[in-house]
């Protein structure tokens, strides 16, 4: 079916293919070039930043605030007034530089003291359950208690088919991975053991253990179960039947989901989908991607002095965990007139002694220290040394001293070297024959929602398979490939150092540039603008040029090994035909073209008439399963291709995977803040919880619609509606279909081909166009849908003859 459908989107994507080689021939452009100059937007390490309004005018005021590079937050909302409300990240500097330029800064929505409050309440999470498996330890090391306990024991049926699902707590479940065996009766008054057995898993989530559990099929309902601990200790429990809850019937009455307990770093992230692949060998697997990261690691830096004339920064030459970070660097008065400037190196310390004139008053400029360290051979052998981002370095350098230091909080089980990226691949068959489905999240490391979606989704998926028939259906019959952290230096950079991190950490500044220490925070490449399809490299608005920008698009397209390696999964499995990127923040559904050239708003290719009504009705359904959860609806205003309803991404993954792979490819943008508060009294409220299970229902749609899609043989039907027209001796022609389908036509009497002309769109979310033609004109033309079913089963590339056709008379 996929082959079908790429050749029928041939001409759109030739032509998409031909504008790309066409602009890549350009130079790069600033943006805004020919017009005023765009403020610098750069924040020191130690400015506090929140999300912020910003306030527009319209849609192109709302252009030239994205020029600027601003940090923003996925957010436009379109005002009553006709103005438009953006969600800015921004520092006081960067928010009084953009009312410089015009721009009404409004109020503070959230701050890093929110995330503060969201990390004390994860923290607090992981240490009640610690405490809770210490107490239960503890207890059980009595020699009344037994060291195993069992949460639930629950029988149900589904399709005549009885099932036996176990939760259980282990004393000694957070330090060893042992199953533990469950013993079923056959039925009241029989013997334990007669029912058979089953093995259940441990489920550790943020590296803290909650409990065993599994699920089993049965032949007779048990009555009672018993556990034998590894150390010899007893439980037993009376089963009993599970129901559904009222209304919590979308996915069949035995379908279990929540497994979701707390936010997770990119390290507990594929650690988690590693468990899941261990414990479910026969239907996943993990794929280690091919592009490691540049690594959660930066060299140990140091700025010594106040002013930009006067400072003298200092990077070490080994990474900052390596022995970087053990230096020290001090710039002395000696304490006597006519001193030379001399550098000495005593193990890890350098000192500077500074030059005096002959009243003993320092007079060696910042210039002159960075030339004496680096041309000092056992002082360039440990660091670089600079003037302060390009400053010539005249002012005269003040006695000061710094410790280097890479600035790195993370614990040492965050990995400092090039990070692998992880892949859960799920199905029954993994060699590429079945349809594909790729999820992947965090390609911007703040936001820690999408990822909980991404392991929900795993989670549902294989623990759904054994006890849930349509489950069964999806695994058996879909290759679905699950990244829950594109970006994992970045990832963990935004849990443990700086919570509103967007980018990868790869800092790609020259030392005459910000470089230095006081701008970690600005560094890295936005992941989401390093494409290859519409980019910035192409002419296209939306990334910056800048690499302190938050949309910096990198010296080159997919120049970063996390934008490589999704490419690298749509080159490498042709079969992935629907694609989901997992986002954060604004309720915002939304798929290509995501990018245009100002101004004018010059958009890349709009999807045919028949593709546009094929991204509504999928995205309808699967909106329809996010609202299922606690109602919450995606508006239509939010919902569209990403340049109608947001603003320009040049360079983002949806349109390389559209234009250039063919892939169905839609963007979540999951909740209204990059880390709200995990649970939520108001229950719709921002919570983090509630948003990975909305969402998760909607991802898990996605693989229904591409289960469909592939069993899709039903040939669409087409006809012609023609009306008068205003212009005299013409007619207007309108193609109506039967389901979302193409309509290639014809009006000189030729037999149409997939060559002929298709049936366009009027516009913007708009519907076909209106064909006029002369009254009287012959039209031929066939149909063919999104899964490659012809009209009448034609043959428009052979010998066939029965397309459609009719006489563009006016109605009488």
């Amino acid at each position: 079916m996929s082959t079908m459908r790429r050749r029928v989107l041939g001409g759109s994507a030739a032509f998409a293919a031909l504008a790309g080689l066409v602009l890549t021939s350009m130079t790069p452009i600033g943006p805004a070039s020919g017009t005023e100059p765009l403020p610098e937007l750069i924040r020191d390490a130690g400015d506090d930043v929140a999300v912020v309004e910003v306030i527009v005018a319209d849609a192109a005021e709302l252009d030239r605030l994205v020029d600027t590079g601003v940090d923003l937050d996925h957010a436009a909302h379109a005002n009553p007034d006709g103005t438009i409300t953006a969600h800015a990240v921004l520092s006081d500097g960067e928010a009084d530089a953009l009312r410089a330029h015009g721009f009404a800064v409004g109020k503070s929505l959230h701050d890093e003291d929110d995330t503060a409050a969201v990390l004390a309440e994860r923290d607090a999470t992981i240490a009640e359950a610690v405490a809770a498996n210490e107490e239960f330890a503890e207890a059980a090391e009595a020699a009344d208690v037994s060291d195993v306990k069992i949460i639930r024991a629950d029988y149900y049926t589904s399709y005549g088919v009885g099932y036996l699902s176990v939760e259980a707590k282990w004393a000694e479940g957070q330090t060893n991975s042992a199953q533990l065996t469950v013993e079923r009766d056959s039925g009241p008054g029989t013997d334990l053991g007669s029912g058979g057995s089953q093995n259940i898993n441990r489920f550790v989530d943020a590296g803290v253990y909650l409990y065993h559990r599994g699920a089993a099929v049965v032949e007779t309902r048990p009555d009672m179960i018993r556990i034998v601990s590894p150390t010899g200790d007893v439980a037993t429990a009376k089963v009993n039947d599970w129901l559904p809850l009222d209304g919590d019937d979308a996915f069949g009455p035995n379908y279990q989901s929540d497994f979701i307990t707390s936010y997770l770093t990119p390290t507990e992230l594929y650690d988690r989908i590693a468990d899941l692949a261990g414990e479910f060998p026969q239907i996943s697997e993990i794929v280690e991607l091919p592009y490691k990261t540049n690594g959660y690691r930066r060299l140990a830096q140091a700025v010594l002095g106040s002013s930009s004339s006067t400072r003298v920064a200092v990077d070490s030459i080994a990474w900052g965990h390596e022995g970087g970070n053990d230096l020290s660097v001090a710039t002395v008065d000696p304490g006597a007139p006519n001193s030379a400037l001399s550098v000495s190196v005593t193990g890890d310390d350098i000192t500077v002694s500074l030059a005096t004139d002959a009243a003993g008053a320092v007079t060696s400029t910042a210039a002159q220290v960075v030339a004496a360290i680096n041309a000092s051979p056992e002082a360039s052998a440990l660091v670089v040394a600079y003037t302060y981002r390009g400053n010539s370095g005249s002012g005269v350098v003040a006695p000061a001293a710094a410790d280097l230091t890479d600035g790195l909080s993370a614990p040492e089980t965050v990995s400092r070297d090039p990070h692998p990226v992880y892949a859960i691949r799920i199905g029954k068959v993994r060699d590429g024959s079945k349809p594909g489905v790729l999820a992947y999240a965090q390609e911007h490391a703040r936001e820690w929602v999408p990822p909980l979606v991404a392991v929900e989704t795993a989670e549902r998926m294989l623990r759904n398979y054994a006890q849930d028939a349509e489950t069964k259906r999806l695994v058996n019959n879909l290759d679905i490939w699950i990244v829950p952290s594109v970006n994992p230096d970045g990832g963990h950079y935004s849990f443990y150092d700086f919570n509103s991190q967007r980018k990868n950490m790869f800092n790609h500044c020259e030392r005459t540039g910000s470089a230095d220490f006081l701008a970690r925070n600005t560094w890295g490449v936005d992941n989401n603008r390093n494409y290859d399809t519409y980019s910035l490299f192409d002419g296209y608005n939306g990334a910056s040029t800048s690499c302190t920008s938050s949309t910096y698009a990198g010296p080159s397209e997919l120049s970063e090994p996390e934008s490589a390696n999704v490419d690298w999964i749509a080159a490498e499995n042709p079969n992935i035909e629907f694609s989901m990127n997992l986002h954060s923040s604004g309720n915002y559904f939304m798929w290509s073209p995501g990018a245009y050239i100002t101004p004018g708003r010059i958009s890349a290719p709009r999807p045919t008439v028949e593709d546009e009504a094929y991204f509504w009705g999928a995205s309808s359904r699967i909106l329809s399963e996010i609202k299922r959860y606690r109602g919450l609806s995606v508006t239509p205003a939010r919902t569209g291709p990403v340049s109608d309803v947001l603003y320009s991404a040049a360079g983002n993954s949806g349109d390389m995977l559209w234009y250039k792979y063919g892939i169905y490819a839609w963007n979540f943008e999951v909740g209204t803040q990059f880390q709200p508060p995990f649970e939520n009294e108001n229950p719709m409220g921002a919570s983090a919880h509630a948003e990975s299970q909305e969402f998760a229902n909607g991802l898990v749609e996605l693989m229904r619609v591409a289960y469909d899609f592939d069993r899709d043989s039903q040939r669409p039907s087409s006809s012609v509606v023609v009306s008068a027209s205003a212009e005299a001796g013409m007619v207007d022609v309108v193609f109506e279909t039967s389901e979302p389908a193409s309509v290639f036509y014809t009006v000189d009497g030729s037999k149409p081909t997939f060559a002929s002309t298709m049936y366009a769109s009027a516009g913007i979310r708009e519907g076909g166009e209106t064909v006029t033609v002369p009254a009287g004109t012959s039209i031929k033309w066939f149909s063919v849908d999104s899964a490659g079913n012809i009209e009448k089963n034609y043959k428009p590339d052979g010998g066939g003859t029965n397309f459609s056709t009719t006489t563009a008379n006016a109605p009488s």
